[in-house]
C-alpha cells in the first residue's frame, strides 16, 4: 500500500534469504541462524532508524515483524532438519503475533495514507450530496509549542499577559452559516473597561479536524472602532475549530473555539 508495507515485504525477503543461506551454505544450526540473524537485524535496523527516525509506530512494527520472521524461519528449518512435524503451539503463538503486527501496518498506513482509490471507493462510497469522505487522519495541531520547552515558557508567558490585559472579545457569525454560502463573520474587542480596541491586525484560522488540507486562513478588516469583520463561506457542514489572533502593536490576544456549520 506504501513504503511501510514495501519496506516490511522487502525485509522479510532478505530475512528468508539470510537465514537459508546460512542453513545451507554456512552450514549452521537452524537455532543458530535464527540468533545470528535476530542479532543482524537488531545491529543494522537499530542503528539505521536511529539515524533516519521514521516515528516509534512504523519502528516498532517493521523490528516485531523482522524477529518473529527470524523465529519463525528458524523454527520451519529446524524442524525440516530434524525431519519432524512442528508443534502446533509455537507456530499459532508466532502466527498469531505475526498477524497482530501486519494488522498494526496496514492500520498505520492507512491512516497516514488513505486506502487506494478504488479500494476507497468500494468501501467509502459517496454521501449524499457528493460530499468527499477520506480514509486517512492528518491530524490537526494548530500550535506546537509543546515540543519545546523554551516554546511553552514563552507560551505560558504570554497566557499570562492576556489574562493580565482583559480584553474582552466577542465573535460570531451574524445569521447562522450553511455550508458553502457566504456568512460575515465578526470578531468586537473591546479593553477591560469597555472601549473599543481599534486599530488592530485580527486574523486566524477555521481548522476541519478531519483534514487539515481542508483549513481555512482569513483576515478581518475593521468596519466600525473595534469590529472586525469579513465574509466566509465553509465548504463542509459540521464542526470547525477556530483559532483567532489579534495583535495590536506588541499585544497579542489568541482566542480559540468550536462552530457548526450547517448543512443545507
Amino acid at each position: 500500500m506504501n513504503d511501510l508495507l514495501l519496506g516490511l515485504a522487502l525485509g522479510s525477503g532478505l530475512i528468508l534469504f539470510a537465514s537459508f543461506g546460512l542453513v545451507h551454505f554456512a552450514r549452521l544450526s537452524a537455532k543458530q541462524a535464527a540468533a545470528g540473524v535476530a542479532l543482524a537485524i537488531i545491529g543494522l535496523y537499530v542503528p539505521y532508524s536511529i539515524i533516519r527516525w521514521p516515528g516509534g509506530d512504523v519502528f516498532a512494527i517493521h523490528l516485531a515483524i523482522y524477529l518473529l520472521v527470524a523465529l519463525a524461519c528458524g523454527m520451519l528449518l529446524n524442524a525440516r532438519a530434524g525431519g519432524k512435524n512442528l508443534h502446533w503451539g509455537p507456530v499459532a503463538i508466532s502466527g498469531f503475533f505475526i498477524v497482530v503486527a501486519v494488522l498494526g501496518a496496514v492500520f498505520v498506513s492507512v491512516a497516514e495514507r488513505g486506502l487506494t482509490p478504488s479500494l476507497g471507493h468500494w468501501l467509502l462510497p459517496e454521501t449524499v450530496g457528493n460530499h468527499k469522505v477520506t480514509s486517512f487522519f492528518p491530524g490537526v495541531i494548530s500550535h506546537d509549542f509543546q515540543k519545546k520547552e523554551a516554546l511553552y515558557n514563552e507560551y505560558l508567558r504570554q497566557v499570562e499577559r492576556q489574562q493580565e490585559r482583559g480584553w474582552q472579545i466577542q465573535k460570531g457569525w451574524l445569521r447562522e452559516p450553511v455550508v458553502n454560502e457566504p456568512e460575515i463573520f465578526r470578531v468586537a474587542v473591546q479593553t477591560r473597561e469597555g472601549e473599543p480596541v481599534s486599530g488592530a491586525t485580527v486574523a486566524g484560522q477555521f481548522l476541519r479536524p478531519s483534514s487539515s488540507k481542508l483549513d481555512i486562513a482569513f483576515a478581518l478588516v475593521e468596519s466600525a472602532p473595534g469590529r472586525y469583520e469579513t465574509e466566509l463561506k465553509l465548504p463542509l457542514a459540521g464542526n470547525w475549530n477556530l483559532v483567532l489572533r489579534i495583535q495590536k502593536g506588541e499585544d497579542i490576544h489568541e482566542v480559540r473555539a468550536l462552530t457548526r456549520i450547517l448543512d443545507r
